[in-house]
C-alpha cells in the first residue's frame, strides 16, 4: 500500500512552503534554536517559545487540522506534514506545553459551551493543561485510580495523588489539569469515573517537581478536597473512562506520523561511517555493520507503521489496532536501538554535551537517560501489549478502538 501524502507536489503545498519556510527564517532568531538536550534551556528561552506558539496560532499553523471554530487552522494533513517538516529543518526551539492528548477528548466529548471554554485557548496558545492520569499505587492499571470526586452543589471535591506529571520546569504551571476521579465507588469498573479540567491554581491543589535521570519536568499532585465547578466535568459523571479513552487513543499512537524521523539510527549510522578506527572507518567491521543495519531496518519498519496510521487517520478510516502496532513496535525498537548505540559507541554513547570531543553534541547520552524510564509514559509496555492483544482477538476479553476526532466527523490531528 502506498502511505504517500497524496498531491504533496502541487503548486499550492510549494507555495505554502516557501511562505511558512520565510517566514520561519524572518522570526526564528540565531540563538533560538533548540539545544541536543532540552534541559540546558532557561525561563527566558520558555517565554520566547511561548510568544512563538501564540504567532503560530494566529496563521493557523500551530494545531493546523484542527477545526478553525476552535482555533486550529482548518488545514489539511499535507499542511500539517509541511509545517512539520519546516519546522524540524528550522532547529527552532520546540518544548511541551500542553500533550495533543487532551484535545481530542475536549473536541469529542465536550459541550460548545466547553470546547470555547477550554479548547479555543488551548489552541491558540493562550492557556496551558497538564494531563494528570498517573497514581502512585496504579500507574499501569489506570482503572484502579483512588482519586475521589465528592459532589457538593453544583461543585465537586476532588482529592487523591498524582506522579510522573509532565509539564513545565521550574515554576512554570498550568491553567488546568485534565485528570480522572471516582465520582461513583459503587458503581462497576470503568463506569465509576468522571474526567475533569481543573483549575490552576486552586486551594488545595499542591505541585512538587521531580528530579529525574531524565530531567526535572516532571512532577507530584497533591489534591486535598479542591474544589471544581460542575461545568468543569467533560461528558457524564460516569463517563470518565470512555473520555479518557479518546485521548488515550491519541497517546497510545492512533494517529501516526506522516515524516517520523530516528535520530539516533541517524547519527549512529553517521559515526559508523566517518569514525576512523584501526585505519579503516569503524563501519568495515562487520560486527558493527550488523548492528547498524539492524538499526536502520528497525527504523524504517517503525517510519512505516507510523506513516500508515497516520494515513489511515487523516482518511477517516477506522484505526482499530494499526496504531497500536506502532505504539509497541517503537517503545521495543527504541530501546534495542539505545543497546546498539552503547555497542557501536562504546563509552563515547555516554559522553555528556559538555565533554570534549563528544560526538554529536552529546545526543546519544540524552536519549540513553531519556529512554531510561520514558517506555513507562503513557502505560507501560506489558499494558500495551494487552491493548494490542484485545483489538486483534487474541485476548479473553476484545475491544474496538475509542471514538476519535477522525471517527466523529471532527478531524484534528
Amino acid at each position: 500500500m502506498d502511505f504517500a501524502i497524496a498531491d504533496r507536489d502541487t503548486a499550492e503545498l510549494d507555495r505554502f512552503r516557501h511562505e511558512f519556510r520565510a517566514w520561519l527564517e524572518k522570526n526564528v532568531p540565531a540563538d533560538r534554536k533548540q539545544p541536543v538536550d532540552s534541559q540546558e534551556l532557561d525561563s527566558d528561552d520558555y517565554k520566547w517559545f511561548l510568544g512563538f506558539r501564540k504567532e503560530l496560532a494566529k496563521h493557523g499553523w500551530l494545531y493546523p487540522t484542527y477545526p478553525k471554530e476552535y482555533g486550529g487552522g482548518g488545514l489539511s494533513a499535507n499542511h500539517e506534514s509541511v509545517i512539520e517538516e519546516e519546522l524540524t529543518r528550522s532547529n527552532v526551539i520546540r518544548m511541551g506545553v500542553t500533550p495533543n492528548f487532551v484535545f481530542p477528548g475536549l473536541l469529542v466529548w465536550g459541550t460548545e459551551e466547553q470546547r470555547q471554554r477550554f479548547l479555543r485557548p488551548l489552541l491558540t496558545g493562550e492557556k496551558s493543561c497538564w494531563y494528570k492520569m498517573t497514581e502512585p499505587q496504579s500507574g499501569a492499571d489506570l482503572a484502579g485510580i483512588q482519586t475521589r470526586a465528592v459532589r457538593d452543589g453544583d461543585d465537586w471535591l476532588i482529592t487523591g495523588q498524582n506522579v510522573f506529571i509532565t509539564g513545565g520546569t521550574g515554576p512554570d504551571r498550568p491553567d488546568w489539569l485534565y485528570g480522572l476521579a471516582i465520582t461513583d465507588p459503587n458503581a462497576p469498573r470503568h463506569r465509576n469515573m468522571g474526567l475533569f479540567m481543573i483549575p490552576v491554581p486552586s486551594a488545595g491543589l499542591e505541585i512538587r517537581q521531580q528530579n529525574l535521570i531524565g530531567g526535572d519536568d516532571q512532577h507530584f499532585l497533591f489534591l486535598d478536597n479542591v474544589r471544581v465547578p460542575g461545568d468543569h466535568l467533560i461528558g457524564g459523571d460516569h463517563q470518565g473512562w470512555q473520555v479518557g479513552a479518546t485521548s488515550r487513543e491519541n497517546e497510545h499512537g492512533g494517529t501516526g506520523r506522516a515524516f517520523p524521523r530516528d535520530e539516533v539510527m541517524e547519527d549512529l549510522v553517521e559515526y559508523a561511517r566517518t569514525t576512523k578506527h584501526d585505519g579503516t572507518t569503524l563501519g568495515k567491521d562487520p560486527v558493527v555493520q550488523q548492528a547498524t543495519m539492524d538499526a536502520y531496518m528497525d527504523a524504517h519498519v517503525q517510519a512505516l507503521l507510523l506513516k500508515r496510521t497516520y494515513w489511515m487517520y487523516h482518511n477517516r478510516k477506522e484505526v482499530q489496532y494499526e496504531g497500536n502496532v506502532g505504539n509497541v513496535h517503537g517503545r521495543e525498537s527504541s530501546l534495542r536501538q539505545t543497546v546498539r548505540v552503547r555497542e557501536v559507541m562504546k563509552m563515547y554513547s555516554l559522553l555528556g554535551t559538555k565533554e570534549p570531543g563528544v560526538p554529536h553534541g552529546g545526543a546519544q547520552e540524552v536519549s540513553q537517560r531519556s529512554r531510561a524510564g520514558q517506555n513507562h509514559a503513557g502505560g507501560s509496555t506489558n499494558i500495551m501489549k494487552v491493548v494490542l492483544a484485545r483489538r486483534i482477538g487474541i485476548s479473553r476479553t476484545q475491544e474496538r478502538a475509542p471514538v476519535t476526532p477522525a471517527t466523529a466527523g471532527q478531524q484534528g490531528g
